[in-house]
């Protein structure tokens, strides 16, 4: 299962310039981990965050100009950092599995003459075989559009540009010159007719490109949780569905699928699930005349069952989450904001150690990436899963890991919880002399 290892974001909201984990170049810092939390106080940029990662899925599918616009964004300019000049960028650093080596996607988007965002630049890179130091090579190069691709495999060759971007026939010329001449027969020069687009959404679909594909794939897999209980409550058209989607409105339809598709699996899902939720004994499904699936929950206390659109909130979020986590094909990449929301503070460190387990587990679920400011769910917890977002006098945010400080990693080693360190401020920025 694909992995990210790392992740920068410049100048996208209060997110200025912050990196978490591992980079081409940050080859000292420690991957982030399977199951990552983010921390904070309120209006630090956790949101901000989470929709970062929201936005690059949104490019992808729709383009830069309708992500901008997208889920009440408010275009570049709202989203562009306060006070700063693009462009925005992102960097994302990530393995296709654990033996692979690690690729690098860059992108850069701006405003062009007419005040329209468009993708100034995007670049793959990837670490020759055998290669462990030095720049990677790519095998991806698009400036406003026109560029070249490497195809199959080929690892491409290195090109300096780290000033302006180059002009495609220079670039065209670097690489079909000198010692670069047997590898032009593997490149392809390429224009995009629409610079909304992402490079990687149209060369991704085509065979001969197969780390694009992969690549491309990876991210239109995410599962970005934006799950309402309202949502979930309702009565959708009967047909199964593989997969829940953002929202959660399709709950009994994945509930369908796994009842016909996976039996006695999901009788074993409903069993686990129901021990998890208090006061739930039995988790079953009910058809109703005109083919539509309600979910029944009886309750230990009452003869009658109680159906989804009577259940609390927090216990459709349990529901929706652990039967997300079930899923017999999971997301690479589950991203949630602030799943304690509704929940009773004892069910979180279940949660959590529900999300670690699926994360960490043999058969290779999905990356989990959470925000929360709930810290019952943060004593579940290790320093090394734990970021801070902080925000800086100059409106910014900044980030470190839990783990950085010594003191923090040698109180948790003591036994004391993390979640009752942050807690009692004890993973606020501090003077590291001051003890």
């Amino acid at each position: 299962m694909p992995k990210i290892e790392g992740f920068r974001v410049k100048n996208f909201g209060t997110l200025k310039d912050i990196t978490l984990g591992r980079l081409w170049n940050k080859w000292e810092y420690e991957p982030l981990t399977p199951m990552t939390a983010v921390i904070g106080k309120n209006g630090v940029g956790k949101s901000t965050l989470f929709d970062a990662f929201g936005f690059l899925a949104d490019c992808l599918n729709s383009g830069v100009e309708e992500a901008c616009d997208a889920r009440g964004r408010g275009g570049f300019e709202k989203i562009l950092s306060q006070g700063q000049e693009g462009p925005m960028e992102f960097n994302i650093y990530y393995k296709e599995d654990g033996n692979a080596r690690p690729i690098t996607y860059e992108l850069s988007i701006d405003l062009d003459a007419s005040g329209r965002p468009f993708v100034v630049k995007e670049r793959l890179r990837q670490r020759r075989r055998g290669q462990s130091r030095g720049r990677p090579f790519s095998f991806l190069i698009l400036n406003n559009g026109r560029g070249l691709v490497w195809k199959g495999e080929k690892e491409g060759r290195q090109i300096d540009e780290e000033g302006e971007p180059l002009d495609l026939f220079e670039l065209v010329k670097s690489i079909k010159s000198g010692k670069a001449r047997e590898e032009a027969g593997e490149t392809e020069v390429v224009e995009l007719d629409d610079m909304r687009k992402l490079g990687i959404a149209t060369l991704g679909s085509l065979k001969q490109h197969p780390r694009i594909s992969a690549f491309r794939r990876f991210i239109q897999g995410w599962y970005l949780s934006y799950f309402t209980p309202d949502a979930a409550r309702g009565l959708p058209l009967a047909g199964p569905q593989k997969h829940l989607n953002v929202h959660g409105d399709n709950l009994g339809n994945v509930v369908q699928f796994m009842e016909r598709e996976h039996p006695k699996r999901f009788r074993a899902i409903l069993s686990g699930i129901a021990e998890k939720i208090p006061g739930i004994h039995k988790i079953d499904t009910e058809k109703t005349n005109d083919g539509r699936l309600l979910l029944r929950f009886n309750d230990k206390g009452f003869n009658d069952p109680f159906y989804s659109q009577q259940m609390s909130d927090g216990t459709l979020k349990v529901f929706a989450y652990l039967l997300l986590l079930e899923d017999p094909n999971p997301p690479p990449f589950l991203c949630i904001e602030e799943p304690e929301n509704g929940l009773y503070h004892k069910l979180l460190e279940s949660l959590a150690e529900e999300f670690r387990k699926h994360a960490t587990g043999r058969k290779g679920g999905s990356q989990v990436f959470i925000t929360t400011h709930q810290p019952y769910l943060v004593d579940a917890l290790e320093p090394s899963e734990v970021w801070i977002l902080e925000k800086e006098p100059d409106g910014f945010s900044t980030i470190r890991r839990a783990s950085d400080d010594p003191i923090v990693e040698n109180m948790v080693a003591e036994g004391l919880p993390l979640g009752g360190l942050w807690y009692s401020d004890y993973l606020d920025a501090r003077d590291p002399n001051a003890f």
